[in-house]
């Protein structure tokens, strides 16, 4: 297995070789030159910048996949995900921002690819600049829009998108509780799926999962690209030729990309992606506004945040990394349904242990819990397992506590209120960390691969 291993660096990190691998794979790429006649465009800075669009493109679908995966109904020839990906110039870190498609945007004057008819700059929702004016105006909007210059355009469909999927084995995710959405037909219960191409494109689409709608199908896009680079660095993807060769092909064959990108980037971004783990990739998605008044004739709009926002990309221009600096790295964190910070505890020690309190309360804050940092004695001191006692209504964050102190007992009590009560028992040994599907931090709502892929046994 050494050997095996040693002779795959050799191979993909071998120029010569390297290439000799990749041949022939660029015949197979669609084209599309989103860049044509473009004139004032932002300047370049460090590391390289792509564009990733996902359309709602549907014409190459089989009859079975469009009814098992409810893909049904006219594509409206829009973007249904943007993204910009920036991958640092050390090539140690990838960047990945969600532009929200109902964004405000302003479209600078164009030809209406439909209809030929000119059009001067107006007001739209971000995912109609491609109705209108295709790869090109959507360019120019999200360039004019950000101040990021864009070096590489690739617009996935839903057809290339399973494939890439399905060429990778397919993809793990985690939940921490059940997802349903009647309109893609997702049906996941809590734990771990492997997902095919199919299942994977009902993920990223689901929208009716729960009340965050764009904002949560966004999360779970992000957290899908987290497991599809954790799938990538950890499963010997990019190690192995053979495996890299197909899945490149399956990719490159399947998506629309500029005239510059072909075997040879494909091949450099396997190379730099070869020391990659899922803590490399930091995800986040464009400050936002609250909701305003529906916009004419638009309807309603999100709107961004301005001086967040180019906070935001002037970070991407100068190739600074988005998410906060940790102290320490990230211990690997069980997932549970609520976040820890959003759970209120008051400890008492049920024992003679001195201090034991204490180093309960403290342990639990350092995981996150919001702690009273006032342990008390306990009424009885002869408490042998620990125990969560909670009021009913606030079931969930009992489970979660009780997962925190490795499997304590559950007593409801009525009536309690929101503060969960532990009684440390002789049983206590050390708080596991937990962690909450959504553990988005910082300015800019970041997160990173390790915080949101699956846990390792």
């Amino acid at each position: 297995m050494r050997l095996a291993t040693t002779l795959s660096v050799v191979v993909l990190g071998s120029g010569a070789i390297g290439h000799a691998v990749m041949t022939g794979l660029d015949t197979g790429i669609s084209r599309v030159d989103p860049f044509k006649d473009m004139k004032n465009r932002p300047q370049a800075g460090h590391g390289v910048n792509f564009l990733i669009v996902g359309t709602d493109e549907r014409d190459k679908i089989t009859k079975e996949d469009k009814r098992e995966y409810r893909l049904g109904g006219a594509a409206c020839h829009c973007t249904d995900t943007i993204m910009l990906v920036h991958v640092s110039g050390d090539r140690e870190r990838a960047s990945v921002i969600s532009l929200p498609r109902d964004s405000y945007a302003e479209v600078p004057a164009h030809v209406d690819r439909f209809t030929g008819k000119h059009h001067g700059p107006h007001p739209v929702k971000l995912n109609a600049a491609y109705a209108e004016g295709g790869p090109n105006l959507t360019v120019r909007t999200v360039e004019n829009m950000t101040r990021v210059k864009i070096d590489h355009y690739l617009e996935v469909d839903f057809t290339s998108f399973m494939k890439t999927v399905d060429a990778m084995g397919g993809v793990e995710i985690c939940t921490a509780k059940a997802m349903r959405d009647s309109y893609t037909g997702l049906d996941l219960l809590p734990g771990t799926h492997k997902l095919t191409g199919g299942q994977a494109l009902q993920y990223v689409r689901s929208r009716h999962v729960d009340g965050a709608a764009d904002l949560g199908r966004m999360q779970r896009q992000q957290r899908f690209i987290a497991a599809l680079i954790s799938q990538a660095t950890g499963s010997g993807v990019l190690l192995n030729p053979v495996k890299f060769k197909e899945v490149s092909a399956t990719l490159l064959g399947s998506v629309r990309a500029d005239p510059g990108f072909g075997s040879t980037e494909m091949l450099a971004l396997g190379q730099a992606m070869r020391e990659f783990t899922p803590a490399s990739s930091e995800f986040a998605s464009v400050p936002i506004l609250p909701s305003g008044p529906p916009v004419k004739p638009l309807g309603s709009v999100v709107r961004w945040d301005g001086p967040k926002a180019a906070r935001l990309f002037e970070a991407l221009r100068e190739d600074k990394p988005l998410a906060p600096v940790r102290a320490k790295p990230r211990q690997q964190a069980v997932l549970v349904d609520v976040a820890p910070q959003q759970i209120r505890v008051a400890v008492e020690n049920g024992t003679r242990i001195d201090g034991l309190g204490g180093r309960v309360d403290k342990a639990l804050r350092a995981t996150g819990f919001n702690t009273t940092q006032a342990p008390t004695a306990g009424a009885s001191r002869t408490v042998t397992r620990t125990v969560v006692v909670y009021d009913p209504r606030w079931d969930r964050s009992a489970k979660t506590l009780a997962t925190a102190l490795d499997g304590a007992a559950l007593r409801a009590v009525p009536g309690l209120g929101p503060t969960l009560r532990v009684t440390a028992g002789t049983d206590f040994r050390k708080v596991v960390p937990v962690r909450a599907e959504d553990p988005y931090q910082g300015e800019f709502g970041v997160v990173t691969g390790d915080q949101v892929s699956c846990p390792k046994p």
